[in-house]
């Protein structure tokens, strides 16, 4: 570390941590005089994939930390500031405002094609992962494990997908939201939007990550807001409108299927039970998405498998 610092120019920087993630992933703020860094440190990680991401969203146009040393597990990055969106969303004008310009960034990136070598979010990997509020969720609340039902599940995704969002065109970012996005209001267009959390990118579905934006775990979305990102979305892409809105609702529920399973692991693995206490906004969102016509037959079968995020429930997910 000493020596990638000093090899970096920034040996001898003060050093101030910064509040990390869900992963393993940790993040200093490095200082020399009034020049800044941030240091990433990821030990289980890819930080070269990071590294040559990063680079393809620099080129297309839009805000990524540029890279400026790096080395297995450690990465320096030039420090974009401490403007998350999360925080600066005081009132509804404010919060409408950056949640449009965090969709601008959808539509530029969208326009270009996603690196060719990134994984596949398909209708069968996607599927799959919904599997994991059966395998965490579920057991976590003390209700009996059904791997049948969980099957089940898993079948019915893999054919609503294939047939409502099976287009896999645009590289997705996979954790876009509120606390994964800074606002950088000395830029122009989609590039006021900086981008943190990418190096778990996929090619995958237009919607997946304007749905993440819209139906964040760890913060309310206004209705108008999200009716607004959407529909600035469709009018800047000329989006087909009914089908791109079955997207919306088939890929919401799929992540916030994964996300109950997420955040149950979380805290009986990693001892991070603070996580439990978004689970009731991640089951609103799942709802909300469920009431649409084309999930009828998912909610058929979730209704009676998935224990609803009740206080008792909650307290046996954190023990």
């Amino acid at each position: 570390m000493k020596d990638f610092l000093f090899t970096a120019g920034w040996g001898g920087a003060e050093a101030q941590p910064l509040a990390g993630d869900a992963s393993s992933r940790r993040y200093t703020r490095l200082a020399r005089g009034a020049e800044t860094a941030i240091l990433m440190e990821d030990p289980e990680g890819d930080v070269a994939l990071f590294a040559r991401l990063a680079r393809h969203l620099l080129q297309i146009g839009l805000s990524a930390p540029r890279v400026l040393a790096e080395a297995p597990g450690l990465l320096l990055l030039e420090d974009l500031g401490d403007g998350l969106v999360a925080r600066l969303c005081t009132d509804a004008a404010t919060e409408k405002r950056l949640y449009l310009g965090a969709t601008d960034a959808l539509i530029a990136l969208h326009r270009h094609a996603p690196p060719e070598d990134l994984p596949v979010a398909d209708a069968a990997h996607l599927s799959r992962i919904t599997g994991l509020a059966f395998d965490a969720y579920v057991p976590g609340t003390g209700a009996p494990h059904d791997p049948a039902t969980r099957d089940r599940v898993i079948a019915a995704f893999d054919a609503l997908i294939a047939e409502h969002a099976p287009e896999t065109d645009v590289m997705i970012l996979r954790d876009y939201h509120a606390e994964n996005i800074l606002w950088l209001p000395e830029r122009e267009g989609a590039a006021r939007a900086g981008l943190l959390d990418f190096q778990d990118a996929l090619k995958g579905h237009r919607a997946y990550d304007l749905i993440s934006l819209i139906r964040d775990a760890r913060r309310d979305v206004s209705d108008a807001t999200a009716e607004a990102c959407i529909r600035h979305y469709l009018d800047q892409t000329g989006t087909d409108e009914t089908p791109f809105r079955t997207a919306l609702a088939v890929l919401g529920v799929q992540r916030n299927l994964r996300i109950l399973g997420v955040f149950a692991s979380l805290a009986k693995k990693r001892g991070k039970p603070q996580y439990i206490d978004l689970i009731p906004r991640v089951w609103d969102h799942l709802q909300t998405d469920l009431a649409h016509p084309a999930l009828a037959g998912i909610r058929a079968l979730l209704d009676p498998a998935l224990p609803a995020p009740t206080p008792e429930t909650l307290e046996r997910l954190k023990s």
